[in-house]
């Protein structure tokens, strides 16, 4: 009974093994290569999959989904011999299992060397600036090449990127000196032309304000001189309207002529030519009075003949007479 119970044993476990070995389930978004006696049978996709134990054989399973796979940074020589450390990021995925598996040894390798070789082909024809500022255009050229190399291998390069480009310390020095000099002239120059701004703003504010102060003086004369003239007429007009003889004007200009001689700093007093014609006035006026006029020996129309002479005589006399100190 113990080697029956032996055997029996001995296969469940086979048994057991065999329906594991049989049944095989693939997760999704990947893929199985099996082989039979060492040779590709087929690709087993997601699910459930049946093969035939202890003859198929399971070689690889491969992740079909995106990939990111970051290399480390690479020392590669510009075109005018300065040596730039470049750091790479690879976004690739497996088309093909069976070519990712046959082709060639080990693809994230062979990836890895190409973008190397590739980069420093590229970067090898460019100067440090435009290496610096041509990152696009580094990248479609590393995507292009690696595209078509790859593809024979089953796998689809998505996207190439450069994480970071560091040139040697002594450049970056100069660069952080010549992006301090260029935010100190672009500092400078908006400086400049805010003073500018400002100043325009002043000379037009005072041509404003000189304009402004010129129109109301204009306006301010123009009042004064409107005032004047009004003043005046009215004047006349009042003068016309009270019907003012010879007689009146007469004794006017005559109380008017005192207060042309007042003040220490008249030294001349001219008589004007009217003052004949205001005497010939005052004389008939004066008249009325009668054996006064007569007996003072006043003759008004003496006066009025020689007035003239007697104010050019006046004139002479003022003229010769020495200033008084």
């Amino acid at each position: 009974m113990q080697p029956i119970i032996f055997v029996l044993i001995i296969l469940v476990i086979l048994v057991f093994i065999a329906l594991v070995k049989t049944i095989q389930v693939i997760p999704q978004a990947s893929a199985a290569i099996v082989e039979r006696f060492g040779r590709y049978t087929r690709t087993l996709n997601a699910g459930l999959n049946i093969v035939v134990p202890f003859i198929d054989s399971i070689r690889n399973r491969i992740d079909l989904r995106e990939q990111v796979v970051p290399f480390p940074p690479q020392p590669v020589i510009t075109q005018d011999n300065l040596v730039v450390n470049i750091d790479t990021v690879i976004y690739y995925q497996v088309t093909d299992a069976r070519a990712a598996t046959y082709e060639v040894a080990s693809y994230i390798q062979a990836i890895e060397q190409l973008t190397v070789t590739t980069l420093r082909n590229i970067i090898g024809g460019m100067d440090l600036e435009r290496t610096l500022t041509s990152r696009e255009e580094i990248n479609a050229a590393l995507r292009g090449v690696l595209d078509e190399a790859t593809g024979k291998w089953g796998i689809r390069v998505n996207r190439v990127e450069l994480k970071a480009i560091e040139p040697p310390t002594s450049i970056q020095d100069s660069m952080e000196k010549q992006m301090r000099a260029d935010r100190d002239k672009r500092a400078a120059i908006l400086q400049a032309e805010g003073v500018r701004q400002s100043e325009i703003l002043r000379a037009e504010g005072e041509k404003q304000s000189s304009i402004l102060r010129a129109e109301g003086d204009a306006k301010a004369a123009a009042l004064r001189a409107e005032g004047e003239a009004q003043a005046i007429r009215t004047v006349f007009e009042s003068i016309h309207a009270g019907d003012a003889d010879q007689k009146l004007l007469a004794y006017q200009y005559l109380q008017m002529l005192p207060k042309l001689a007042e003040g220490d700093a008249n030294k001349l007093w001219i008589v004007p030519s009217e003052i004949g014609d205001a005497l010939k006035g005052l004389s008939g006026a004066m008249g009325n009075f009668g054996p006064m006029g007569a007996g003072s020996g006043f003759n008004p129309g003496n006066v009025g003949k020689d007035g003239d002479a007697a104010a050019d005589k006046a004139r002479t006399d003022r003229r010769e007479q020495p200033p008084i100190d």
